[in-house]
């Protein structure tokens, strides 16, 4: 299976933000033993470098993302899923390029914490509760 990771999420797991951390560790955890690939856009790891190092020094962000890089697949956005964005039914752009990205690389959930901005994906968006709540592990 593969999980599709939307920044907010992967933001969570850096930053340690709770309530939220918990949830993401655990299904990081659980790909680990399942053997679910876990995704990002290579679009992800530079938002979320850009928006951790508002919150925490520049060297504990790069020190995280190269341990995340270890466990994520980063996947490539290019002129195809941009296109396919800017022309697409969904109110934020950033998502639609995520989620083009996603449907590219075959995932089969996207896991983020704003579903409803996802309410026009051809795959199933899911929050970290949601999907822990569907599983057995």
């Amino acid at each position: 299976m593969k999980l599709f990771l939307d920044a907010n999420v992967v933001l969570d797991l850096i930053l340690k933000r709770q309530p939220f951390f918990d949830n993401i560790a655990k299904i990081v955890t659980v790909a680990e033993s399942k053997n679910y690939t876990l995704c990002v856009s290579s679009v992800t790891f530079v938002n979320v470098n850009y928006i951790a190092c508002k919150f925490t020094n520049k060297k504990n962000v790069l020190e995280s993302l190269k341990m995340l890089r270890i466990l994520f697949d980063v996947l490539s956005v290019s002129e195809t899923e941009i296109d396919k964005a800017l022309y697409s039914k969904f109110n934020d752009f950033e998502d639609a390029v995520q989620h083009y990205c996603a449907l590219k690389n075959n995932c089969n959930y996207i896991i983020t914490r704003d579903s409803k901005d996802f309410k026009n994906s051809e795959i199933p968006a899911m929050s970290p509760t949601e999907f822990l709540a569907s599983i057995k592990f």
